[in-house]
């Protein structure tokens, strides 16, 4: 029996060293298993991560050129129609200064411009002496304005459109005016308006009409009006109107004539684009004429007839 139980103890012994053999065995096979497994994985991860990268550079790339090939093919600003404007004070024949200025048809001062091919004015003055009874006083006025494409501001007949709706408005609103009233006048140009009324000064009643006339990409403003002095009759507003709307038709034929085209001043059916590119947004602003520079010119006129007398 003693001896049974000394087998007994020998066999436990042995089966528990080789368990615990078993079990470091065991554990020193899963070292490397885990370890090659961490490396799978980390190398998937990186192949993951690379391909990933490559595609957003691709894709990166891909924005970069979209945004370069909308800049290369964003549209061109349509080209100016008319590259050029008439001299201001031709642009109306003998017979028509003669209807508006009687004596003043030599008189005519051209406007300050830098660049007269892009803005460009002329004014005339008269004053008919009729003795005792007093003196018919005219002043003729004629601003040419012309604009160029440009790719900051826009084409130039849409800049020429907005201007010309400033200077109707400008028109309408001059103070102390009266009996205003506004047209729309056709067969001058692409769009034509006339404002005229009424305007009391020192020197007389002055009956002012205001057209302006949009050709393509220049705007016209004709100011024209009269005044009995030194107690002449005030002239009639529909007769000074009528003859404005004709000279403005005038200053329109003019226009298209200095740019190779003919007619007679009324809605041109075609156009011809200027070839020359442009290298300037529109042009300034030419200040304009008011009724007041009328009148002051008015006023010299009538000093001018008192010293002629006197001598």
């Amino acid at each position: 029996m003693q001896r049974r139980a000394q087998r007994d103890d020998q066999f436990d012994q042995r089966a528990t060293r080789t368990g615990g053999l078993n079990r470091v065995l065991a554990a020193a096979l899963a070292v490397p298993v885990m370890v090659f497994a961490a490396a799978c994985s980390s190398d998937s991860g990186s192949d993951s991560g690379s391909a990933g990268a490559a595609s957003a550079a691709d894709g990166a790339q891909g924005t970069g050129g979209s945004v370069d090939t909308a800049a290369t093919t964003a549209p061109a600003v349509q080209a100016a129609a008319y590259a050029t404007l008439p001299g201001a004070c031709k642009v109306l024949s003998k017979k028509t200064l003669t209807e508006l200025v009687p004596k003043g048809t030599s008189s005519g001062k051209e406007g300050d411009s830098s660049d007269t091919g892009a803005r460009a004015s002329c004014s005339w003055s008269s004053l008919d002496n009729n003795g005792v009874k007093g003196s018919q006083f005219r002043w003729l006025n004629v601003s040419l304005l012309r604009f160029e494409s440009d790719a900051a501001t826009g084409d130039a007949e849409s800049q020429a459109q907005s201007y010309y709706a400033k200077q109707v408005k400008a028109a309408q609103t001059v103070t102390d005016a009266k009996n205003a009233r506004t047209e729309t006048v056709t067969g001058t140009g692409d769009q034509a308006t006339v404002v005229r009324y009424d305007l009391k000064k020192k020197e007389g009643a002055f009956k002012q009409q205001t057209v302006v006339a949009r050709v393509e990409n220049v705007v016209i403003t004709l100011d024209y009006n009269g005044a009995g002095l030194a107690g002449e009759k005030t002239p009639s507003g529909d007769t000074l109107t009528a003859s404005a709307k004709k000279a403005a038709q005038e200053v329109v034929a003019a226009v298209r004539s200095a740019n190779g085209e003919g007619g007679n001043g009324g809605s041109a059916a075609t156009t011809s684009p200027s070839q020359s590119p442009s290298a300037s947004g529109s042009a300034p602003a030419t200040p304009k004429p008011t009724a007041t520079e009328s009148a002051s010119a008015a006023a010299k006129a009538t000093a001018s007839k008192g010293s002629s007398a006197k001598s």
